[in-house]
């Protein structure tokens, strides 16, 4: 019997070495243990002493690596064994691992897919809390995962929150980022990290206004997210009371309009726009004069998106005033659009630029930049609930559709949004600035005005 002690949970890398090993040395999997740390050793088994180079010719399929890469972060006991089993198969088998009918590959698979659900719980439901620290706020989090998922998970936040100071707390082992580096520590407990923090009465304020009874499906709520973490997050406190007088708001919601209801969705859109004030989640904040919110009635049928605040945005803190937007306000115009009924806000709520002398010179957002702050977005989109939403340019239409397009295939065309609504893209209104030939600038904003109007009639149905 030979005895494999791995030094984690999660060593993957000396489970494969080891397996590889194994395998070149014609090891049956029945006279293998695996085991992990100080786990104690099998009285009647020998310590393995593998020798790496002999596995130099075993070659496997990507998608057994890829596989095992996951199902190593299970919690289930038998996980090395069941991969080594595998693997031990593919020597003389190599397309096994094609073979979904086959019973080994399939529990291998269903591990796989429990790995896989129990990161994207992780990432939905991991909430910050503030934590005021000598050197600056912390941010601080509690998770319970089911498997060992932490450090796999851990680039996903750095690249995520790349500008906060945080420390995610969970039972096995924690993980700190202060901006610079990420480390690891040992295990915590509940009471390690905060019960609340001031945002917290904001963001429920925010969570219950957009709450929709209409939309309710409490079988489906709890798949999604499951009561185990209810206790991660402040907006669940709400959620029994919400649940409780969902009927009663449905009801309220069919028979009251939409103007008797304003009074909680203004509450929200302050809410939301003075939380947009602090935000840190990229850079732009340090250099920018302040954050500028997007502004209009909270019931536009359209919503018009543009690329970021510009020099004169950023000091005035309002969307759209300066030569671009003196542009969008003739042309919208002219397609026969009043602004008042219109709700504009920008992709990114930050002015990003390169300081040359005394002049700010605009520069593009990064595909991070624009990904930090769509969240923003979005929640003014449910907020606003408009009949079509314009993206003015290909930075927009980036934070519209989470993807990159072209414009010229793209534009002057609906298209199908994931909440229900309807986008339409078209040029930004700085395009016509820089173009140095008038007849093309011309016809170019003649065009740019009938996508407008094509934009409005869509909006009225």
């Amino acid at each position: 019997m030979r005895v494999v002690s791995l030094e984690a949970e999660d060593d993957f890398d000396g489970w494969r070495d080891a397996a590889r090993a194994l395998v070149a040395a014609r090891v049956a999997p029945s006279e293998v243990v695996w085991q992990v740390g100080d786990q104690p050793v099998d009285l009647f088994g020998d310590e393995a002493v593998l020798a790496p180079a002999a596995s130099a010719g075993l070659r496997v399929p990507r998608a057994f690596l890829d596989l095992a890469k996951t199902v190593v972060l299970h919690s289930e006991p038998e996980r090395f064994a069941l991969l080594y089993a595998l693997l031990a198969g593919l020597a003389t088998e190599p397309r096994r691992i094609d073979d979904r009918a086959d019973p080994l590959v399939r529990r291998l698979e269903d591990l796989a897919r429990s790995v896989r659900r129990d990161i994207h719980k992780m990432r939905a439901f991991v909430r910050f809390r503030e934590l005021a620290e000598p050197e600056g706020s912390r941010f601080v989090a509690w998770f319970e995962p089911d498997h060992h998922i932490v450090r796999a998970n851990a680039q996903f936040f750095v690249n995520r929150f790349a500008s906060m100071r945080w420390s995610i707390l969970t039972p096995e082992t924690s993980i700190h980022w202060d901006g610079e580096t990420l480390c690891e520590g040992p295990g915590a407990t509940r009471e390690d990290a905060p019960a609340d923090d001031p945002v917290e009465a904001v963001w429920k304020t925010y969570y219950s206004s957009i709450f929709n009874p209409a939309r309710l499906k409490v079988g489906m709520m709890l798949r999604e997210m499951p009561r185990k973490y209810w206790k991660n997050m402040p907006e669940t406190t709400l959620v029994s009371e919400l649940i409780a007088g969902a009927r009663e708001r449905e009801v309220a919601m069919v028979n009251t309009s939409r103007a008797a209801t304003g009074g909680n969705i203004e509450a929200a859109w302050a809410a939301l726009r003075d939380e947009a004030m602090a935000c840190t989640r990229c850079d732009l904040f340090r250099p920018a004069t302040q954050t500028v919110f997007g502004e209009g009635p909270l019931d536009a049928r359209m919503m018009f998106v543009g690329e970021q605040p510009g020099d004169q945005e950023d000091l005035a803190g309002k969307p759209f005033v300066g030569p671009a937007g003196q542009v969008f306000d003739k042309a919208i115009g002219e397609a026969g659009i009043d602004r008042s009924t219109v709700y504009v806000t920008n992709a990114v709520k930050h002015f990003k630029f390169e300081q040359r002398g005394k002049r700010r010179i605009h520069q593009k957002p990064d595909a991070g930049e624009i990904t930090a702050c769509r969240w923003w977005v979005e929640q003014e989109s449910l907020l606003v609930k408009p009949k079509v939403t314009v993206a003015l340019g290909a930075t927009a239409a980036r934070s519209l559709l989470g993807k990159t397009v072209t414009i010229g295939r793209e534009r002057g065309r609906p298209i199908e949004l994931a909440d229900g609504g309807t986008g339409w893209i078209t040029i930004h209104p700085s395009f016509l600035l820089r173009l140095p030939d008038r007849d093309r600038a011309e016809e170019e904003y003649a065009m740019f005005v009938e996508d407008l109007k094509g934009a409005a009639r869509l909006a009225a149905g």
